[in-house]
């Protein structure tokens, strides 16, 4: 059984509450997280909280436990992954042209305050956005697994890396030896392609 304590650090939280100002919300906190043995994929959370708000000369302490109960708020699948691209149209060529994905013309993208495409991956999606790309192109790993990225799971490992060949886009196979091609899109965000 593993566990992970997290040391009490004060977090300073400012909100409304019930139209009354309150003041910073100091947290601190004791966690525990134990992986459930066996084929289960569900894990165990219990969490000892302790609460001190300063709210209009009050002081009000709270402290709540909870017990060892599954989370359950009813996770289906990923719906979509956003993917923030310097120039759409350089992005389309690469994800429409070369990997061959579809638009999903239902989604708005003209509601948005930014330029930007919805892509379909089986039944869910990548979310084109323009927007400046926070993360350098330089100076991350050349294995895209190493990286932040997405993964795509496909039928054939071997077609794609002809596609990719034949466009002259760089590549690294799965380190593990399984069925994976690991890939950058034009700036520079990981894709994974593993095979299924």
């Amino acid at each position: 059984m593993a566990s992970l304590i997290t040391p009490s650090a004060p977090i300073s939280v400012q909100h409304k509450v019930n139209h009354f100002s309150a003041r910073p919300v100091y947290i601190s906190s004791v966690s525990q997280f134990n992986p459930t043995l066996g084929g289960d994929r569900s894990r165990s959370l219990s969490l000892k909280t302790k609460v001190r708000v300063s709210a209009e000369a009050n002081v009000v302490e709270n402290e709540s436990v909870s017990g060892s109960d599954k989370i359950d708020y009813g996770v289906v699948s990923v719906h979509h992954v956003g993917v923030l691209c310097e120039n759409l149209e350089r992005s389309l060529e690469f994800y429409q042209g070369i990997l061959g994905l579809e638009i999903n013309e239902a989604r708005p993208h003209d509601k948005l305050p930014y330029r930007g495409a919805w892509l379909w991956v089986g039944s869910e999606m990548i979310h084109l956005m323009e927007l400046s790309n926070p993360d350098p192109l330089t100076g991350r790993p050349e294995h895209g697994g190493r990286d932040r990225h997405t993964c795509i799971a496909i039928r054939d490992v071997s077609k794609l890396k002809v596609i990719l060949d034949k466009a002259g886009i760089p590549y690294t196979l799965s380190k593990s030896g399984r069925p994976a091609i690991f890939t950058r899109d034009p700036d520079a965000n990981a894709l994974e392609f593993t095979q299924i």
